[in-house]
């Protein structure tokens, strides 16, 4: 029978279920509430509700012949929450009833409502792991899962074994796993818990650990919990791949537009930690169900302590209790100041009065190859949008890559032709000369601003023009920390502008990469930059405004 919502809008998921068996079998195990029986937050609830959503249009059972038919939707989930609020039991619970409970799919009952079973029913031997790349990581989801199991209902229902290293359950086993990834090769989980994974970064394994549980994990159609903090951009670490592939696949930028759940709550980019009422504002909304002024556990009061000692250090203190991205010690610009521009919900019209940024890339000197990129400005309200960001593939393949030129053409072109473009300032370097020369033969009539009057698209980011360069740079970080400016929120733009370096070279102010070889592109920050001069100049001669026509009276 398919599925029969029981509301508008209901999506069919086993997440009921799983809140039912964590009920009736675990216990809560510190707090103020230690012993009674293990209930979430509505925020944690409808977090687990997501997690093991299913496919509505499933009509089979688990198992066909030799194959599985995993119904569930989530591949691999990302949960990323301040301290203190309650990942750890989450995901340790999330662990116990992946071992014994009911969440595989397999088909509906007469009502229309899904119905699950163990793994070990179809079976599969339910290997559970708990994952970080230290022993102190484990712990902080091994040692609830322990007190889970052993004091809990668990015990008296189903024939388990809670040891100090695992848990043995009817045909498999749950424990806690620091290892490198090569040594996890070929291990078949059926839910793998990564903890803290901001920290797992490619120096010491964390990124190829991460790869190798998830062909792992995809052996069995198994699903991953990552629990980070909020990570520090530019570190590549698993955390954020992890938001970069969400990013993508929200753009739909991805093969596949579902499968990664990314469950991210931060205090709001405004928040001032200066300001008392400011900080209490968001450390309550990061917090949500579990702050005390919410009817949760976490005391407010003390946070604001804790983040105000002179001891904490206030980029660590906003990662760990707002859970703000935040940003590297030598950033453009910080996370919060980019997100308080955002302002997805701004329409750039055709016909409206813009400028262009270009930056681009041909060749591959060192280590990925740059990005290309073509970035708008509205002239009137200095709102910046995404019109193109052409970048290499991860893997392989990005060797052999270069920018999809008739593409990049098409994409000037129809700039030109949809929007009413009053300055473009390109970056020629990097063999993109001929080109730039090319759309100025072609387009440089249209415009009102030109860096030069023979070259009216060329504005040189390397060579004799460091003065410009840096009153653009610095004009462009005035305006977003004065609220002047505003952007499309776009993946790309936006990683790209976090990526970005301060640098100073011959006394002045420039951009960077990290280092040469990162992989970390900013070009769509060099164009954005472009792009918002272009703006600057075309406002000090008038170009773009808005008049009004006086309105002859009749007397």
């Amino acid at each position: 029978m398919p599925f029969k919502p029981a509301f508008p809008g209901e999506r069919p998921t086993l997440g009921w279920i799983v809140l039912d068996w964590i009920a009736d079998n675990l216990i809560v195990p510190d707090g103020a509430s230690d012993g009674e029986p293990l209930t979430f937050t509505r925020e944690q609830a409808e977090f687990v509700l997501r997690l093991y959503e299913v496919d509505r249009r499933f009509d089979g059972s688990a198992v066909t012949g030799r194959a599985m038919r995993n119904a569930r939707l989530i591949r691999r989930a990302v949960l990323s929450r301040p301290k203190g609020w309650g990942k750890s039991p989450l995901v340790g619970a999330l662990c116990l009833v992946e071992a014994l409970g009911d969440v595989v799919m397999d088909g509906w009952d007469a009502d229309g409502r899904p119905v699950g079973r163990p793994w070990s029913s179809l079976g599969f031997k339910p290997k559970v792991q708990i994952v970080a790349v230290s022993e102190d990581q484990t712990g902080n989801t091994w040692e609830p899962i322990l007190d889970m199991a052993r004091r809990g209902p668990v015990m008296d229902h189903y024939d388990i074994d809670p040891m100090e290293t695992f848990i043995a359950v009817p045909r498999g086993i749950i424990e806690p796993v620091t290892s490198s990834g090569t040594s996890r090769e070929g291990f078949r989980p059926v839910f793998s818990a990564l903890d803290q994974t901001e920290s797992w970064t490619p120096s010491n394994g964390g990124t190829k650990l991460a790869a190798t549980i998830r062909r792992n994990l995809g052996k069995v159609n198994g699903c991953s919990v990552e629990t980070p903090n909020a990570f520090e951009p530019g570190v590549n670490s698993v955390a954020e791949k992890s938001f970069a592939a969400y990013g993508l696949q929200q753009e739909g930028r991805t093969r596949l537009d579902k499968g990664l759940l990314f469950d991210h709550r931060e205090a709001p980019a405004e928040t001032d930690p200066a300001d008392e009422d400011s900080l209490r504002a968001g450390l309550a909304y990061a917090y949500g169900d579990s702050a005390d002024v919410h009817g949760g556990w976490v005391n407010l009061d003390r946070l604001v302590a804790e983040y105000w000692d002179p001891d904490t250090d206030p980029q660590e203190a906003r990662r760990y209790y707002l859970n703000q991205i935040t940003h590297a010690s030598d950033a453009f610009l910080t996370h919060p100041e980019w997100a308080s521009c955002a302002a997805a919900d701004k329409v750039v019209a055709d016909r409206d009065v813009v400028t262009l940024g270009f930056d681009g890339s041909r060749g591959r000197a060192k280590g990925k190859p740059d990005a290309t990129a073509l970035i708008g400005c509205r002239v009137e309200d200095g709102h910046l949008f995404e019109i193109g960001v052409w970048e290499a593939p991860d893997g392989p393949k990005q060797e052999e890559w270069t920018p999809p030129l008739p593409e990049i053409e098409a994409a000037v072109a129809d700039a030109f032709r949809r929007y009413k473009v009053v300055g473009f300032y390109a970056d020629p370097a990097k063999d993109w000369r001929s080109h730039i020369n090319a759309w100025e033969a072609r387009f440089g009539g249209k415009v009102k601003v030109k860096v030069s009057a023979n070259h009216p698209f060329e504005w040189w980011m390397t060579g004799g023009r460091s003065h410009l360069n840096q009153r653009a740079f610095e004009a462009f970080e005035g305006a977003v920390r004065n609220g002047d400016i505003s952007h499309d929120g776009s993946y790309r733009l936006t990683s790209h502008m976090l990526n970005a370096r301060r640098r100073i070279r011959h006394a002045k102010l420039t951009l960077g990469k990290e280092h040469d070889y990162s992989p970390n592109k900013i070009d769509a920050a060099v164009a954005a930059v472009l792009a918002f001069q272009a703006r600057l100049d075309a406002v000090a001669k008038g170009v773009g405004k808005r008049t009004t026509k006086a309105v002859r009276r009749i007397r």
